[in-house]
């Protein structure tokens, strides 16, 4: 990885605005209507959380929007002004935001992971039938990629761009993925009764992370 705006802009169509981050301000305050977000969140939570949503409302002004507070939705998602499809991630070293306009992009969602294993109690929840299977594929033909933690990162990125568009829950197992090491790109194919039947993204591993992306077209 590279530096800003480089992991994300390789994963994202140019609609689509972005801002990173890869350290926080600790003397950063909350933006005012998001105190009590973390208001009891341990200091490291309020820190990335913080720059987050710094990251969030630079996406927006790169589309014109003025800052405004980012409150959380039912299931936590973050709301976004009228018009506009948006997700956040956060992990240690990185913190990021993508915004588009729904007349470009109908959905979008990111992620970010440490590249490390899962625990094996996680892998169990997380994978699909045929997922396992697929996992072990790729890792006996490249076996210094932590397949199971791209599938998980995957996943995420997949239910952040669905729930804003079907507004109904999405588990891991209701999604099986199919990744394409060469092209670097994965494909979720929805296993429940929907009126969204795949989603396509794309990823990227360095520098310790794992970081994947999925949109939508209008």
């Amino acid at each position: 990885m590279a530096d800003s705006l480089t992991v994300l802009a390789s994963l994202l169509p140019p609609q689509v605005s972005i801002a990173e981050a890869y350290v926080d301000d600790e003397s950063e305050p909350c933006f005012p209507g998001e105190e009590d977000l973390v208001e009891k969140a341990a200091p490291g939570r309020r820190r990335e959380f913080v720059t987050a949503r710094r990251c969030a409302r630079e996406a927006l002004g790169i589309l014109g929007h003025p800052p405004v507070a980012i409150r959380p939705g039912p299931k936590r998602e973050p709301l976004w002004p009228e018009g506009l499809a948006g997700s956040i991630t956060h992990c240690t070293g990185y913190r990021a935001a993508a915004v588009a306009r729904i007349a470009d992009v109908a959905g979008l969602g990111i992620d970010a992971e440490p590249h490390g294993p899962l625990p094996h109690r996680v892998v169990d929840v997380v994978t699909a039938p045929g997922d396992l299977e697929h996992l072990a594929e790729l890792a006996k033909a490249e076996p210094g990629v932590h397949w199971d933690r791209l599938l998980f990162s995957a996943k995420e990125s997949v239910y952040k761009a669905w729930y804003p568009l079907a507004r109904t829950w999405l588990g891991f197992q209701d999604a099986t993925l199919v990744i394409d090491p060469v092209e670097r790109t994965f494909t979720a194919r929805i296993l429940i009764e929907a009126p969204i039947a795949e989603f396509h993204g794309r990823y990227v591993i360095g520098n310790g992370l794992v970081v994947t992306a999925v949109s939508r077209s209008a």
